[in-house]
């Protein structure tokens, strides 16, 4: 904080004027209490876990402290603490914005074709906010993102004492935005495919296309460009398909 709105007063003068110090802290000022003529205590305006984490990265150099990146742990202490939307990619924090209405309409369509296609069997499909802890192969520390659809086959053993999945999804997918797509494409294509997912979906309302990848041995085994009117035909799972007419629709 700037040294010009920095006060220095007595543990005394706290106690004599409290009501006044607090007005003086929420306006942005910061309060070193003394005692004993020893600096004893601060006090300062309140910040959030994340507001604190984001100022700490904007004054560090290379979105560093420390000389390192924030650890998969310091992010989940952040992330417990906060009711904002955040994704941990490769050491870093992203905030995630609500999604437009056309994207919720696209998510929709998309989630009815995969819970028609689901029933009956063990696979179970889920729609964000839902996280996902994805241990990239040869990465220490996993990427915790939040896909926009997913189906998960592994529920049985990977559910933890909180409720939370924490195994591997099958297929997931991304809807593109403006804010999101160099991300999508990039990151989070190669953090699903280092982690052991077997199709990404890639659903760019704009242009009204899904780029599909499918995975095997964690690289690259096919690549489809679908358009409408096409129809999708999944990659892994065998019967599941997509119309893009009507994904689409306005």
């Amino acid at each position: 904080m700037n040294e010009n709105f920095k006060k220095t007063i007595t543990a005394t003068e706290l106690k004599e004027n409290l009501g006044k110090y607090l007005d003086y802290a929420i306006a942005n000022h910061e309060i070193v209490i003394t005692k004993n003529g020893k600096k004893a205590a601060r006090l300062s305006p309140y910040i959030t876990d994340i507001e604190r984490y984001l100022m700490m990265k904007e004054e560090a150099h290379d979105y560093q402290y420390g000389g390192k990146k924030v650890s998969y742990d310091e992010f989940m202490e952040i992330y417990e603490k906060s009711n904002l939307r955040m994704e941990f990619i490769n050491g870093e924090i992203f905030l995630l914005s609500s999604p437009g209405t056309y994207h919720q309409e696209i998510s929709g369509r998309l989630y009815l074709i995969f819970a028609e296609y689901l029933k009956g069997k063990k696979c179970k499909a889920f729609y964000a906010p839902f996280d996902v802890h994805f241990r990239k192969k040869g990465f220490k520390e996993p990427d915790v993102m939040q896909p926009d659809l997913l189906i998960a086959c592994d529920l049985e053993n990977n559910i933890n004492e909180k409720g939370r999945y924490m195994g591997t999804p099958a297929l997931v997918v991304e809807i593109l935005s403006d804010g999101t797509r160099s991300k999508d494409m990039v990151e989070k294509l190669n953090t699903y495919m280092l982690s052991g997912v077997r199709e990404y979906w890639v659903v760019d309302p704009k242009k009204k296309i899904i780029l599909l990848y499918g995975f095997k041995d964690e690289k690259v085994d096919e690549f489809h460009d679908f358009k409408a009117p096409d129809i999708l035909k999944s990659y892994y799972f065998e019967g599941l398909e997509a119309d893009l007419d009507s994904i689409y629709a306005p």
